[in-house]
């Protein structure tokens, strides 16, 4: 009986070794679920159809993108988490999403340890634009106008706590002025909200807004970044234009459910590193203002930690909190 258990022990384990191998060398054999927790249009939506037929094509399966906007991403991101960790489930993760909301909301529907990270995508200075009909040419004159007249400047976001929200949150504590913040359901729907002149600025991801700067309906004023954008060379950082120190860059990059195993993980992120180094893709990122980043999955991990803890002193500081 006893050499009988060990035997049918050993074969059980040969048979899940076999099982295992076999799936770690088919992988994937069907196609990838890619969650985009924005709405067509935005920047998160723009970069994941530009990288997502490479990725498919190096994965040998199609990859589709499914849009589930709200809650400032919480609800994309709840869907990943709570998809089966197969590795057919993956998630385009955010600044706001995972650094930012879980200083702001009182509850939220996931924690971090939820997920599993495959890849650092890239880190994406925001763009400060106007309306080409409005008058400022600068970011002093945006300053001039919101002191002149407190809280009547409008500016738009992707949602109540999105790092666009908090940039413009931040611009004004640091700049001294009241602006009036304006959330919408993604940062397409903002930009639509500032070409009819609903708002008066935006700041928002490059992706979003600068078909509508080539097209001279927005008129770029700065970049939010620690340094110039290679994309707009000209443009200055709003610290150099008139608020010193002043500093916020977005990122995104690509999680999975946790407990994804490691032969999916490895797959995923070898096919997104490879899409990444391509130099096609990388000007095309480059081009629509993202900085490529790639690399392994715990680069993504620890700057995910990071960021989490960059923003909860601000986010504590400026009061914001959303129920």
């Amino acid at each position: 009986m006893h050499k009988f258990f060990i035997h049918s022990l050993w074969a059980a384990l040969t048979v899940f070794s076999i099982t295992t191998s076999t799936y770690a060398d088919t992988f994937p054999e069907r196609p990838i679920r890619w969650i985009v927790a924005w709405p067509p249009g935005g920047g998160a939506d723009v970069i994941a159809r530009l990288i997502g037929n490479p990725v498919a094509d190096e994965l040998g399966k199609p990859v589709i993108i499914e849009n589930r906007a709200g809650a400032a991403g919480n609800i994309g991101a709840v869907v990943t988490a709570r998809s089966p960790a197969d590795g057919y489930t993956i998630a385009f993760a955010y600044s706001g999403t995972h650094s930012i909301n879980r200083h702001l909301y009182k509850e939220m529907p996931f924690e971090e340890k939820d997920f599993t990270p495959v890849v650092f995508l890239a880190s994406v200075p925001q763009l400060l634009v106007v309306n080409s009909n409005l008058p400022f040419k600068s970011v002093k004159d945006v300053i001039a106008a919101a002191k002149a007249a407190p809280g009547k400047l409008t500016y738009g976001s992707s949602g109540n706590g999105a790092i666009n929200h908090l940039a413009g949150q931040l611009f004004a504590d640091m700049a001294g002025v009241q602006l009036q913040h304006i959330p919408y359901k993604g940062g397409a729907p903002a930009a639509a909200a500032l070409m009819s002149g609903e708002i008066d600025m935006i700041f928002g991801e490059p992706a979003t807004l600068l078909p509508h700067v080539v097209s001279g309906k927005f008129r770029p004023l700065a970049v939010t970044g620690d340094k110039r954008s290679p994309t707009l060379p000209e443009l200055p950082t709003i610290a150099e234009a008139g608020v010193p120190d002043y500093a916020v860059t977005s990122w995104n990059g690509i999680l999975a459910p946790a407990n994804t195993p490691e032969f999916a993980i490895k797959r995923l992120n070898a096919a997104f590193n490879k899409v990444l180094a391509d130099p096609e893709i990388r000007a095309r990122l480059q081009k629509m203002g993202y900085e490529p980043v790639g690399g392994p999955p715990e680069l993504f991990s620890k700057h995910i930690e990071a960021e989490t803890l960059k923003w909860g002193p601000v986010i504590k500081k400026s009061g914001l909190q959303i129920n």
